[in-house]
Formats: C-alpha cells, sequence, structure tokens
C-alpha cells in the first residue's frame, strides 16, 4: 500500500511549497514496484533571485515543475523499481508523472465536479479507484484504461454534448502529475482517495462517467 504521510517532513527553499511525505525517489519506486505502475521523471522547481522557475526555464511554463523534459518523453517511462530508483537518483528533485493509457486512464474533472461526483458516487456505493487533486483545482479519477472511445457516447446518455461538458479523458500518450508533485507555487498534488490494495482493480468508464458527466453538467447549469 502506498504511504502518502500527511506530516510534512520536507522543508524546502523559500519560495517552494512544502513538499508532502518523503522524497520524489521513494514515491516514483512505490509506484512502480507495489502499484506496478509506469512512472516517469519530470521537470523540478528551482529557487534563484527571489523567483520559484521551472527548471525547464520557460517564463511562460503553464505547468512550473511538473511536465516531461523532453517531447519523445514515452519512450522513457520505466515500470521498473530498479530503473526509477537510478533516474531519480541522477535528479531527486524531478517530479513523478505517471503515462496513462497502460495500466489505466484518467477521468480529469474541476474540482467542484469532482466533489459533486465523489459524493454522489459515495452515497450510491460506486466502486472507486485512487482520486487525486492538483493545486489548479483539478481532480483525476483514474478507471481501467482503454475506454476513451466509449466516453462520448456515455456523456450524451446523460443529455450533454461532449464538447460542452468540463470532462477530459487522459489515454495513451498523455500523462498526469503523482502526489505529491509540486506545480509551481501553488502546493502539492495529493491523493483523495488513496491507492489501497482495496482499490486496486480499477473501475471501467462505464462506471463512473454517468456520474462525472452528471456533475459537470450541473456545473455548467450552474455557471449559465
Amino acid at each position: 500500500m502506498i504511504n502518502v504521510e500527511e506530516k510534512i517532513s520536507v522543508t524546502p527553499a523559500p519560495g517552494v511549497p512544502r513538499q508532502r511525505g518523503g522524497s520524489m525517489l521513494d514515491h516514483a519506486v512505490q509506484y512502480a514496484d507495489e502499484r506496478h505502475w509506469d512512472v516517469l521523471p519530470g521537470t523540478w522547481l528551482e529557487y534563484a533571485d527571489g523567483v520559484t522557475r521551472c527548471s525547464c526555464d520557460l517564463d511562460a511554463c503553464d505547468a512550473p515543475g511538473a511536465h516531461a523534459t523532453r517531447p519523445n518523453w514515452v519512450g522513457h517511462a520505466t515500470g521498473s523499481a530498479t530503473s526509477a530508483r537510478r533516474m531519480w537518483a541522477k535528479e531527486p528533485r524531478a517530479s513523478v508523472l505517471l503515462p496513462t493509457g497502460r495500466t489505466f486512464d484518467v477521468l480529469e474533472v474541476s474540482e467542484a465536479a469532482g466533489c459533486l461526483a465523489l459524493a454522489r458516487m459515495e452515497r450510491l456505493g460506486t466502486g472507486l479507484g485512487p482520486v487525486a487533486a492538483t493545486p489548479l483545482g483539478r481532480m483525476y479519477f483514474f478507471v481501467l484504461p482503454g475506454g476513451a472511445a466509449k466516453v462520448p457516447d456515455l456523456v450524451r446518455q446523460q443529455g450533454w454534448s461532449p464538447e460542452l461538458i468540463d470532462l477530459v479523458v487522459r489515454g495513451e500518450g498523455t500523462y498526469v502529475p503523482a502526489p505529491p508533485t509540486r506545480i509551481g507555487t501553488r502546493g502539492s498534488v495529493h491523493w483523495v482517495r488513496r491507492p489501497t490494495e482495496a482499490n486496486r482493480w480499477l473501475p471501467d468508464v462505464d462506471e463512473l462517467t454517468p456520474h462525472l458527466a452528471y456533475a459537470c453538467g450541473q456545473e455548467r447549469r450552474n455557471r449559465l
């Protein structure tokens, strides 16, 4: 079981949000070894002259400290704990990225919609996989891979056009930042529902999409 401690154990440089739990190397190895997830080292945050910057050094970086270091990142992800240990030993500050479309896909929604859907699913006893939240106000619901093609029809069955609601499917060729990766000065990605033995078997998109589409639809109605 992955155990990301709630207590703060790392004191970063001024201006950089505190990281929860152990080192990024520890987390990367745990994801690969205990969950059998592929992991990818990403960029990291640097602090100089009173400014926190992404290691990519771009002023307009939209995911500082939490994106791939190269365009052809796909072939550099690993599911080996030994390889992960070697990768993060080279750059211990590297963020942990989880490629999607391999052992899982991710359904991404806003935090408001995600919280509404989560409450609804728990009330109805819907089986859930891990759920993560980012400091940018987004939530990730982990599901079985390969179901992306079914999502548009499932959304239409709820009475919504897929183009009109904020429900993003992350499948093959993309990734999500893993807890406890920091994103700029906003804070860290964290688990809302942690990976455990109880949720090792991920739900299918058929089980979660109707609830997420409903919540995203309610959010859209509230904005109109």
